[in-house]
């Protein structure tokens, strides 16, 4: 008997965190899902393609065309938007703007992330397609863009519609698409509390519906959600030490318990990966000459740090290949020159940026005439 105890302790410790720990966790959800955001990895799921209702997790879908819209020039942060009385009428969350009300898209954006306005939300789809309907049409597009196969919307805001579905892993492709490639969403997403109005008689207290980002650690968003079909939903994203993960936890009974299985969800996360630094930014990698350049050697650096996630008791051997562009002068400093590969054995886990240290230019017409002249006078023609 002493023996079989010893084992099982021995295994207790070499596996903390293990299948056992796994079932654990989020108990009272219907489905969910924990994944890095920049690989994409799947570290825990639970009826992850569930087609399920999503609450006004939906209106990520909506701030990634916003985002889209503000990034391309087709509209700008301080736009006026004139509010309709459809809009106006959205019950719900909202923030109570009125017919006929001018607010800036800065400000229905604040009320979006912060406070979930289905008013607002309507406002701005309206503002960008003529009609909630049409944005919808957009919604939808994007998801099929994303290549996601289990969702469908009925409307921009979440509220329960026939027809209106997510899931799990759907919500995490979305949620990582927003925080990646629309990374300021976070200036909006992370602040707890602001006000609409503010130097007006009609002040609004925003206070975030997302308590993760003033109680966890390196919370900086993302989205919260609640109807009666839906439960009490989160899609939560936060960051530490270089490692963002993205939870997403659907159908809890309420929020106090959605809040806590969230951030046990993203604890685990922290307690089994680890960021591995490989080369910091601006490290050297190769020195390469150019053709008429005003400078004899060039140094290819790293635009940003290199880095790769790991399983916490991991220690991989990488390898790296270097691949320059054919560069064009004159070229700048953070000008994409190349990209750096990382391998693990022969599978591709990593690839970076280069750029060159400084501004490189070509070489004036007296230099490059200069230089035929000692060519031709040293023979070498």
């Amino acid at each position: 008997m002493k023996k079989i105890i010893i084992v099982l302790l021995c295994f207790t410790f070499i596996f903390p965190l293990g299948v056992f720990a796994n079932e654990e966790l989020i108990p009272n959800a219907v489905s969910g899902l924990l994944m890095e955001a920049e690989t994409g990895k799947i570290i825990f799921k639970k009826d992850i393609n569930k087609k399920v209702a999503v609450a006004s997790m939906t209106k990520m879908v909506a701030q990634i065309i916003i985002m889209e819209n503000i990034e391309s020039g087709k509209i700008k942060w301080d736009d006026i938007v004139t509010v309709s009385k459809n809009a106006a009428d959205m019950g719900g969350s909202q923030i109570y703007i009125s017919e006929g009300e001018k607010i800036s898209v800065s400000d229905l954006m604040k009320g979006i992330s912060m406070a979930s306005g289905n008013d607002a939300t309507v406002a701005m789809a309206e503002y960008i397609s003529g009609s909630e309907a049409k944005f919808v049409e957009l919604m939808n597009k994007k998801v099929k863009e994303l290549g996601l196969k289990n969702t469908n919307f009925k409307n921009c805001t979440g509220l329960d519609e026939d027809g209106h579905y997510s899931s799990a892993y759907d919500m995490a492709v979305i949620a990582r698409t927003l925080i990646n490639e629309h990374p300021s969403i976070t200036s909006f997403s992370s602040v707890y509390e602001d006000y609409l109005r503010e130097n007006t008689d009609n002040r609004f207290w925003l206070v975030n519906t997302n308590r993760l980002v003033r109680f966890y650690d390196g919370a900086d968003g993302l989205k919260t959600g609640h109807t009666d079909n839906a439960g009490y939903c989160l899609a939560a994203t936060a960051k530490r030490n270089g490692l963002r993960l993205i939870a997403i936890v659907l159908g809890e009974n309420n929020a106090t318990t959605r809040n806590n299985e969230t951030m046990e969800l993203l604890d685990y996360g922290y307690q089994n990966l680890k960021v591995k630094k490989l080369k910091n930014k601006n490290d050297i990698v190769k020195k390469i000459k150019l053709d008429k350049a005003d400078k004899e050697i060039v140094d290819i650096v790293l635009k940003d740090d290199l880095t790769v996630v790991e399983d916490i008791g991991d220690n991989i051997s990488y390898s790296e290949e270097i691949v320059i562009d054919d560069i064009k002068l004159p070229v700048k400093f953070g000008d994409v020159v190349g990209k750096i590969i990382v391998y693990s054995g022969s599978k591709k886990v990593k690839t970076g940026e280069l750029t060159v240290n400084e501004d490189i230019n070509n070489l004036s017409f007296l230099k490059l005439l200069m230089n035929e002249i000692v060519d031709l006078v040293s023979g070498e023609f």
